[in-house]
């Protein structure tokens, strides 16, 4: 494996040039990062091992997306279905996802958002969630989305309620507000609000479903699967999925 690097060196240095050539490259990167439990075991390690190599791997596709340009990246690291797992696997999961979001947002090189239905998590982690992302707020540069206790269904609902909120604490009528809803509100309420849509999906491991992610910004997304597990991505993998991005017609429907 020693020998192929200075092969693999050159290889990326290629995809970088296409990269710069095309002058195709999305703002808004999402990565379901996927396949950590299964590295595990194909390892012969415990589950929670699989979850730590995860949670190292992020540091470097936060620099390989600065590297080229990308503004924002959204992680998904925990799912609302993933909270129905074993209650000792889960709480090992959770703990490696708060110190993992402790040491990007104490490393100071990025903006860290969390994006996701914290009420759903134990009070403790959402707290240690919240407190190792206030200071990064200001931060310029990559703005790193962190979603945790993540569903798509969930935020579009969490989004409606929101819309439906403000507007009766504003003094209209409930009959009022739905008169007046569009799709845009659902926009402007979504826990991503004010950020471009993802430009490029990424999912590891071979899965070939999105499995709610991003289910409202996604609608013009376009998707990329690896087969990798999470934990071996390479810099070249993420580099494939860039080139495979620049060279789609993005055509949004029309």
């Amino acid at each position: 494996m020693r020998e192929l690097r200075p092969l693999y060196g050159l290889y990326e240095r290629r995809l970088i040039r296409s990269l710069r050539t095309s002058g195709r490259m999305p703002r808004h990167v999402g990565v379901i990062l996927d396949g950590n439990r299964r590295w595990a075991r194909h390892a012969g390690e415990a589950t929670a091992t699989g979850h730590r190599k995860g949670a190292d791997k992020i540091t470097e596709l936060l620099e390989w997306s600065e590297a080229v340009g990308v503004e924002v990246v959204t992680l998904w690291m925990l799912s609302t279905d993933n909270l129905e797992r074993d209650p000792a696997e889960l709480r090992a999961l959770l703990e490696i996802i708060a110190d993992a979001v402790e040491r990007l947002a104490a490393d100071g090189r990025w903006c860290i958002q969390i994006v996701g239905a914290l009420r759903l998590l134990p009070p403790e982690t959402a707290d240690r969630l919240r407190k190792a992302a206030k200071p990064t707020v200001d931060r310029k540069g990559l703005h790193v989305n962190i979603a945790i206790g993540y569903g798509g269904r969930h935020e579009i609902a969490d989004a409606v309620r929101a819309f439906l909120l403000s507007g009766v604490e504003s003094g209209r009528s409930l009959a009022e507000v739905a008169a007046d809803f569009s799709v845009e509100h659902i926009a402007e309420h979504l826990y991503t609000k004010g950020q471009p849509d993802p430009d490029l999906v990424i999912r590891t491991s071979g899965e070939q479903r999105l499995s709610g992610f991003l289910m409202w910004q996604s609608a013009h997304s376009e998707f990329y699967f690896c087969e990798a597990y999470w934990p071996d991505f390479r810099r070249v993998d993420y580099l494939r999925a860039l080139r495979a991005y620049s060279m789609r017609d993005r055509r949004r429907g029309k």
